[in-house]
């Protein structure tokens, strides 16, 4: 045993021991810390090997700042560095407890709810078993303040302390290409904090996450009042007068809206190889059943946000950026939202989600958008067999979301987001008893079957709607968010579509997604009208008798007869009713056939300017700066979904106001 002691004391002079020994002990603290404090969803063992691997890389880059010293100064430096990375790791973990979610660049400067819930409730968040987050600060702290390890009078050579910065950036290099492999578009695409840091680590989302709020601070730094001026005028000169024959037909009418994931319109009234429907109750809609229009030439618009760029177009009728989520890059702008809007109008606000609530920073930007409550996987049955893919299935989730809606405060307007209909699609087999496709793609085949579960969820919420009471005094409006089937798989829609191949013009038709909108009292039927996500919003406001000519707006109301039929896409392409421009090339929509280029000029011209005025507004933020008569933006500061969502801040729960205002 002496001579263990002696061996291990001889090893921790060495001049690079107590560095190593700093590295090795933080590195496996902050693994088995990922392991019992997070939930990150390890789902196999590339995603457990980049896990393990990746606080290696902030490990040798913090501690290393020590190596550049000599001496008693390094000791302290490593002790230091170490305590400070600890305790970040620590706030982590004692916010996660309480948020379930990772703390933030905007949660540390923004004054809001989530910051200050935390505050009062810390010492109830701490266990007694938390000092042991200290524990290899303790262990370095202790061999040095013992004088076991003494310190090194000969400085580090500059080869040594290089190679030190060096291994750590090439190892943080090797996990984030090994992270892309697994999770495409992991950093463009920052849909959810837990990816982040389940690939790159904590220490890594946190330089992540402030450089990208600086990017983005300096872009609104720069913008002034100034900068609105041209784009106020160009919205209000392209204004589309609301039709009579729609205008205010649902004033103070309770508004549903419905997110249909990766529905894609070619399934409408598609028909199986034996003649089975795959969405029957959504074709009876077609045919204006349930006092319902349909839009056959509806396209999304979304960008790499996919899901949440479709209700920031919905509820803004603006774009998503061209490059990452708008959800996730400004959630603390100032919008001019539709909840917000109704908010005001006396109407109570609800998004209903069966995920957890950080997904896509909606915890965040719901509130920028004025939503007053989120019914998040924290108030669903989550149990295994209500569960696929991202979240709750469509069934259990419409079900157990019927009781919130009924005791909603009326006038309401909601938000459902569905989700089974998610990549890669298929259901569980007690879930459906529909068979899939044969088309040689097991993708595109089991597309048939969520779809079709969908479809039959959509049915029984109509249903329960009805029962309620609450079906002919509620505008519903169904929206398929973006694509659900990828070029990658277009030697199989050839098939489904009976086509030899899928040319660049059928696959602009194919962003067709549907657009469902139930109007009491008003007869529905399919409508041929060419129209994108960021008409929905003016096409609302207008049934609800709201005139929005003075808001920034950069969509159309679809049932004017001045609707400006032009669909631009983030990529540059567009559709309007008679031309597709696609990759710069002009198609002839009647016939598929490429026609004369000069056609499509004008409305590329118009286009660029839709899409570079709308991100002025993003990047600026620049709405701050401009609020319509009678509009003022929610104070988020106000609004907390981590009390009972069920409780109605005036008590109020269950009953319903006799007048909006």
């Amino acid at each position: 045993m002496k001579h263990l002691l002696t061996v291990g004391h001889r090893f921790l002079n060495k001049k690079y021991a107590l560095f190593l020994l700093t590295v090795v002990l933080f590195w496996l603290k902050t693994y088995f810390v990922y392991l019992t404090q997070f939930s990150l969803g390890v789902n196999d063992k590339m995603q457990q090997f980049l896990l393990f691997v990746n606080p290696l890389s902030s490990a040798l880059l913090f501690l290393g700042i020590a190596v550049i010293f000599k001496g008693r100064l390094q000791q302290s430096l490593l002790i230091f560095i170490n305590f400070i990375l600890s305790f970040w790791l620590y706030a982590n973990v004692v916010y996660y407890r309480f948020f379930n979610d990772f703390i933030t660049f905007s949660t540390m400067t923004q004054s809001t709810g989530n910051a200050g819930d935390l505050g009062g409730s810390v010492l109830s968040l701490m266990k007694v078993y938390d000092f042991l987050f200290f524990a290899d600060t303790l262990i370095v702290f202790g061999l040095v303040v013992f004088k076991v390890v003494k310190p090194v009078a000969e400085r580090w050579n500059i080869r040594t302390i290089f190679t030190v910065f060096v291994s750590a950036i090439m190892i943080f290099i090797v996990n984030l290409s090994l992270a892309e492999t697994d999770r495409p578009e992991l950093l463009s695409r920052t849909f959810d904090r837990n990816y982040i840091v389940k690939y790159l680590g904590a220490y890594n989302f946190a330089i992540y996450d402030t450089i990208q709020n600086a990017r983005s601070n300096a872009q609104r730094a720069m913008a002034d009042s100034s900068d609105i001026n041209d784009i106020q005028n160009f919205t209000k000169s392209n204004f589309a007068e609301p039709n009579p024959k729609y205008y205010a037909k649902g004033k103070g009418m309770n508004v549903i809206y419905i997110s249909l994931e990766s529905l894609q319109s070619f399934i409408i009234n598609y028909k199986m190889p034996d003649g089975t429907e795959v969405t029957p109750f959504l074709n009876k809609l077609t045919t204006g059943a349930d006092n319902t229009t349909y839009f056959k030439n509806f396209f999304h618009q979304t960008g790499s946000g996919k899901t949440s760029d479709a209700e920031f177009m919905m509820e803004n009728s603006l774009f998503p950026l061209s490059q990452g989520p708008v959800f996730q890059m400004k959630g603390f702008n100032t919008y001019q939202a539709a909840p917000a809007i109704m908010n005001q109008r006396g109407y109570e606000t609800a998004a209903f989600h069966g995920n957890v609530k950080s997904f896509w920073n909606r915890d965040q930007m719901y509130k920028s958008l004025g939503y007053e409550r989120f019914f998040d996987s924290k108030y669903y049955d989550m149990s295994a067999e209500n569960t696929k893919n991202y979240g709750m299935k469509d069934k259990p989730f419409l079900k157990e979301t019927m009781p919130y809606l009924t005791n909603l405060k009326q006038p309401f307007y909601s938000k459902l987001i569905l989700l089974s209909n998610h990549f890669p699609f298929g259901m569980d087999k007690e879930d459906t008893t529909f068979q899939p496709g044969n088309f040689g793609d097991n993708v595109v085949n089991n597309y048939f079957q969520s779809a079709n579960y969908m479809d039959q969820a959509i049915e029984q919420f109509f249903s329960d709607l009805k029962k309620a009471g609450l079906f002919d005094k509620t505008i519903v409006i169904m929206y398929g968010d973006h694509y659900g089937l990828s070029e990658n798989h277009n030697d199989a829609m050839a098939k489904v579509l009976g086509k030899d191949q899928i040319t660049p013009f059928d696959n602009a038709q194919l962003q067709r997604v549907p657009l469902f909108i139930h109007i009491p009292k008003m007869a529905g039927g399919t409508v041929s009208t060419y129209g994108g996500e960021v008409d929905v919003r003016p096409t609302l406001m207008s049934l609800l008798g709201i005139n929005t000519k003075n808001y920034i707006q950069f969509g159309t109301d679809l049932f004017s007869k001045q609707h400006r039929q032009i669909i631009p896409f983030r990529n540059g392409d567009l559709i309007t009713n008679k031309y597709s421009i696609i990759g710069g090339v002009v198609y002839d929509n009647s016939t598929g056939n490429k026609t004369d280029a000069s056609l499509g000029k004008p409305y590329e011209a118009l286009a660029k300017k839709m899409l570079d005025y709308s991100d002025k507004v993003i990047y600026g933020d620049l709405l701050r700066f401009y609020q319509p008569k009678g509009f003022v933006p929610p104070d988020i500061s106000k609004i907390n979904y981590n009390t009972d969502q069920k409780i109605l801040p005036d008590s109020n729960y269950g009953k319903t106001s006799k007048t909006s205002k």
